[in-house]
C-alpha cells in the first residue's frame, strides 16, 4: 500500500511517499480502508521531533492521527464492529499512520461514523473533538453559567470547543481575526476579541476556565483573567510532572518536565489558579458520545480545505502555516 512517512525527525523536511505491506490485523483490531485522513498540528510537531522525549517513535514512521473509512477485516476477538461498517477514529499513540491507504486500529479506539456527515467531515473531527471533550467535560467539568475563554477560536480545536462549551451552557469568549467573527458567532461565541487590535487581558475578568493553545506569554496572561480557584488547561504545554506520571515516563523525563513547567505552576499557585497540561488520548466511547452530538446537530464539523492524497505534503504545510479556519483533510480514496 502507499503511505506518507518520515525517516528522521526534521522540521523542514517533507513526507516521503513509500510502498509498505498492508497492516497485519491483531485479534482485537479491525482493518480500515482509509477514505479520508485529518491533519493536525500534532503531526507537524511529531515530524519536527518536538515530542520525541514523550513519544519516542521508531523510524520510518507513517504519520497521521485522524481517520474515516470502511472496515474490511475484523480480528477474532472484535465484538462491536463488522466488515462494511463506516467508522472514524483518533488512533492511539504509537499506533498512528493514517496518511496511508489502510490502517489496523484497536476496536476500543473507534466509533461508527456519524450518518449525517461525509467521510471528509468525519476525518476532521476525532482529535479536536476528543481534545475539547477531555478538557471541558472530563477535566474541567464545565457547568451551565460558567465562563470559559477558548483561545484561537477559528482553529481546529477552537471551532469544536466553542460548540461544546455552548452546549454545556457556558458563556464563551474567544480570540480571532475580525474576518472570522461571523463564523464564530454562528458557532456560539458570546465575546469576540480581535487579537490584532485588543488584548484579551484588558477585556476578560473572573473567568472559570481557560483552554490554552498558544505560547507561554499568552498562557501567563490567561492566568490573570481567572477568578481565584479558576483553571487553565493547556494543550500546547508546558507538560507537567503529573502528566509525566500519568504516561509512566522515566525519572529523567519527569525531572525535565518538572523544570520546564516550574515557572508557570508557581505563577498559577500564587494567583490561586489551577494549571494542568492535557495531551489528549484515543477513546472510542467518548467519540461515540460526540457522534450523538453531531447527529443531533449540536456539533458541526468546520472544514477549511480538502487536499487529494498525493498532495499530503501541501496539506501539512498549510496546517503549519497557522492560517487554517477549521480543519484540513486529505481525501485518500
Amino acid at each position: 500500500m502507499k503511505a506518507f512517512a518520515i525517516k528522521k525527525y526534521d522540521k523542514k523536511g517533507v513526507l516521503e511517499l513509500i510502498d509498505v505491506p498492508a497492516p497485519i490485523v491483531k485479534e482485537d483490531e479491525v482493518l480500515v480502508e482509509i477514505r479520508a485522513s485529518g491533519l493536525n498540528v500534532l503531526d507537524a510537531k511529531i515530524k519536527s521531533g518536538e515530542f520525541k522525549m514523550i513519544l519516542p517513535y521508531k523510524m520510518p514512521l507513517i504519520l497521521g492521527h485522524d481517520v474515516a473509512g470502511v472496515i474490511t477485516k475484523v480480528g477474532t476477538q472484535v465484538t462491536r464492529f463488522k466488515v462494511g461498517d463506516e467508522i472514524y477514529a483518533r488512533v492511539a499513540d504509537f499506533h498512528i499512520g493514517t496518511f496511508a491507504e489502510y490502517i489496523a486500529i484497536n476496536e476500543k479506539d473507534i466509533a461508527l461514523k456519524p450518518k449525517n456527515i461525509t467521510m471528509e467531515e468525519a476525518a476532521s473531527i476525532p482529535l479536536v473533538a476528543l481534545t475539547a471533550w477531555q478538557a471541558l467535560v472530563e477535566k474541567a467539568n464545565l457547568k451551565k453559567g460558567q465562563k470559559v475563554f477558548i483561545q484561537a477560536g477559528s482553529g481546529g480545536v477552537g471551532t469544536i470547543a466553542i460548540q461544546l462549551a455552548k452546549h454545556l451552557g457556558a458563556t464563551v469568549a474567544t480570540t480571532a481575526s475580525e474576518k472570522s467573527f461571523a463564523m464564530l458567532k454562528e458557532l456560539g461565541a458570546d465575546v469576540l476579541i480581535d487579537y490584532k487590535k485588543e488584548d484579551f487581558e484588558n477585556v476578560l475578568k473572573d473567568y472559570d476556565l481557560v483552554l490554552n493553545s498558544q505560547d507561554t506569554k499568552t498562557l501567563e496572561k490567561s492566568l490573570r483573567i481567572l477568578r481565584r480557584g479558576g483553571k487553565v488547561i493547556s494543550i500546547s504545554g508546558p507538560p507537567t510532572p503529573a502528566f509525566a506520571e500519568a504516561i509512566g515516563a522515566s525519572w529523567v523525563v519527569k525531572t525535565v518536565l518538572s523544570l520546564i513547567s516550574f515557572g508557570i505552576r508557581k505563577k498559577a499557585k500564587k494567583l490561586g489558579a489551577d494549571y494542568s497540561f492535557l495531551f489528549m488520548r484515543a477513546d472510542g466511547k467518548q467519540l461515540s458520545e460526540i457522534t450523538s452530538l453531531i447527529e443531533t446537530g449540536v456539533i458541526s464539523p468546520v472544514l477549511d480545505k480538502v487536499f487529494p492524497f498525493e498532495q499530503t505534503n501541501d496539506a501539512l504545510a498549510y496546517v503549519e502555516s497557522g492560517r487554517t479556519k477549521g480543519k484540513v483533510v486529505v481525501k485518500v480514496k
